[in-house]
C-alpha cells in the first residue's frame, strides 16, 4: 500500500478490536498494563483502597484486544468491581486503562459501554469511579457529591462519579463497603 493509499483508507490505521470479559489468564497482561499506566503512585489512591476490600468481578471487566503481525495484543482494560454503597449494592470501575499509542482511537469509551452493558446485565444497578467528569460525562457519568457517596481516604470529592443503570435505581449515598 503507497502513503497515497493509506491517506484515502483510514480505516487502516485503526486497529480491528475485540472486546472480551477479564479471564484468568489475562491478569498478568492486565496487571501489566496497568502499571505502565499509572506507575507506583496508584496505590497511594482512594481507589485503591476501595479495591482493596472490593470484590473483582472479572465477568463485568473488559478487556480490549487487537490481533496483527505482532500476534494478540492488549491495548487496554477496564476493571469491575462489587461493592456497596451506603448499603446498596454497586459496581466500582477502576482501574481504567489503554495503552499509550492506542489512547486516541476513540475505544476506551467502548470499554466503559460494554462494561456498564456487562453490570446492568448482571442485575447491577450503578457504577461509581473517580475521575474526570470532562471525560465521563460522555459515557453517562456524572459528579456524586450530592449524593453523599464517602470514599475509603481522602479524594476530591468532584472526581467521584456515578451512572445510573436502571431508570429506578435509587440515590446512592453513604460510604463505599465491601459488597
Amino acid at each position: 500500500m503507497t502513503a497515497q493509499n493509506s491517506k484515502s483508507e483510514p480505516s487502516d490505521q485503526l486497529p480491528t478490536l475485540t472486546l472480551k470479559p477479564e479471564r484468568p489468564q489475562d491478569g498478568p497482561r492486565v496487571d501489566a498494563l496497568i502499571e505502565r499506566a499509572f506507575g507506583p503512585g496508584r496505590y497511594a489512591k482512594a481507589s485503591e483502597r476501595v479495591r482493596e476490600f472490593a470484590e473483582f468481578a472479572p465477568e463485568l471487566s473488559v478487556c480490549a484486544w487487537t490481533t496483527d503481525e505482532k500476534g494478540e495484543r492488549l491495548l487496554g482494560c477496564a476493571r469491575m468491581w462489587r461493592v456497596r454503597v451506603g448499603g446498596v449494592p454497586a459496581t466500582f470501575l477502576g482501574p481504567f486503562a489503554v495503552e499509550q499509542g492506542e489512547r486516541s482511537a476513540g475505544f476506551g469509551a467502548r470499554m466503559i459501554e460494554r462494561a456498564c452493558e456487562a453490570a446492568a446485565a448482571a442485575g447491577e444497578t450503578h457504577v461509581v469511579l473517580v475521575g474526570d467528569e470532562a471525560y465521563f460525562d460522555r459515557v453517562g457519568f456524572a459528579n456524586a457529591p450530592a449524593r453523599g457517596i464517602v470514599m475509603p481516604g481522602p479524594v476530591d470529592a468532584h472526581r467521584v462519579l456515578v451512572r445510573a443503570l436502571t431508570a429506578d435505581a435509587v440515590e446512592l449515598k453513604g460510604p463505599i463497603q465491601p459488597a
